[in-house]
């Protein structure tokens, strides 16, 4: 049998090795159509907005305000008089008795007419005394019938005015007395001394402040509200609060709301008592949480959904089938940073939480997030 012609060799190796390319070629050209598929996919599919689901619950609206520990009688003790300070008896942190001398004043006028009102007081002693023998002496006399009635009568009135002089001169020494007695400043309670901003010599007037003491029962939480926000606060509201810096809360409760605004900040005074008794640090600052009201079953959004809010509330809602439709809404109050809505929403309710980023009827991926805290004013 005659060899095989080269050329003829040549082609079947050629049909060979195309036969065998075949299913690799086939194999590429279907893995590139479904990349180019995909591809297309991804890029034609809707955009990813994210959502928030409405699922009502119990909301608390809050005031949240900065306030200070303070005891719950705090006087600030002042000389009647001006004079210098010639001793003081106590400093910060000193407990202190009612009554208890805390400091004297130089009282060196007033000391000078409590002496002149004692000199005064003797001398009308001694004419007391003198008037006693003149008139024992014509008494004497008029019994035996040497003196007359006149004079005996003349005896008698000049002991008896002098008698008057001497409650008199008295009356002016206590008098004295007591204005010098006041110059020895006392505690008008019990107490710890919490500031004495005045030193040993330093001169004082009936302005200076020269003791701060604050009684030793319970203490009290006070601060400075916004007068618009101080309207909806009452007495008996509950509270949280939590010493700065620290993440232990403890109950408390609004005892009091100043019925005067502060002209010059704007602000109402209030008052707070903790629920069980505190050993805190006087002056401390203090975070508190006033709750103002308690919604059952309220609706909340983050101000960021709602389109304007001012004039014609609404939002954005991706229904079940991926398209965006526009909900009017009415809104009960705007607590911080989260709106309360009255009507126009529904639990299972899907908000678009960035209106800017679609538009009615967009086919959206609704992508959910998590629901807004609770709002706090």
């Amino acid at each position: 049998m005659p060899p095989a012609k080269p050329e003829l060799r040549k082609d079947l190796i050629s049909n060979l090795s195309a036969d065998k390319r075949r299913p690799f070629v086939i194999a590429g050209a279907l893995l590139g159509c479904v990349l180019i598929a995909a591809l297309g996919w991804w890029l034609l599919r809707p955009p990813e907005v994210a959502v928030v689901q409405i699922e009502p619950g119990a909301v608390e609206i809050t005031l949240s305000v900065v306030g200070r520990v303070r005891p719950e009688n705090l006087l600030d003790i002042r000389s009647p008089n001006s004079g210098q300070i010639t001793a003081l008896f106590h400093d910060d942190g000193d407990v202190v008795d009612k009554g208890e001398a805390l400091a004297t004043i130089r009282s060196v006028i007033e000391q000078a007419q409590t002496d002149a009102g004692s000199a005064r007081e003797r001398a009308a002693r001694a004419e007391v005394t003198r008037a006693e023998l003149v008139f024992n002496r014509t008494r004497r006399l008029a019994d035996r019938g040497v003196a007359s009635q006149a004079a005996l009568d003349e005896a008698r009135a000049v002991l008896q005015a002098a008698q008057a002089g001497l409650d008199v001169a008295k009356s002016e020494r206590l008098a004295a007395s007591a204005r010098s007695g006041e110059f020895t400043i006392r505690a008008p309670m019990p107490g710890v001394v919490l500031v004495r901003p005045v030193d040993d010599g330093q001169v004082v007037s009936p302005e200076t402040t020269l003791f701060q003491l604050g009684s030793l029962g319970g203490v009290e939480l006070q601060a400075d509200v916004d007068e618009a926000y101080g309207d909806a606060l009452r007495p008996g509201m509950s509270a949280r609060a939590a010493l700065s810096g620290s993440d232990a809360i403890f109950p408390a409760r609004l005892s009091e709301v100043s019925p005067r605004v502060d002209s010059s900040t704007g602000g109402r005074l209030i008052k707070l008592v903790p629920v069980e008794q505190m050993n805190v640090p006087l002056g401390r600052s203090v975070d508190i949480t006033i709750v103002v009201e308690r919604r059952e079953g309220a609706i909340t959004l983050p101000r960021e959904a709602v389109m304007d809010g001012t004039t014609q509330p609404s939002v954005l809602v991706v229904d079940p089938g991926g398209t965006v439709q526009l909900r009017a809404i009415n809104i009960a109050d705007w607590p911080s940073q989260s709106a309360i809505v009255e009507s126009g929403l529904a639990s299972g309710d899907r908000v678009v939480l960035a209106p800017g980023e679609t538009s009615p009827s967009a086919k959206v991926r609704a992508r959910t997030v998590a629901a807004p805290a609770p709002p706090e004013g």
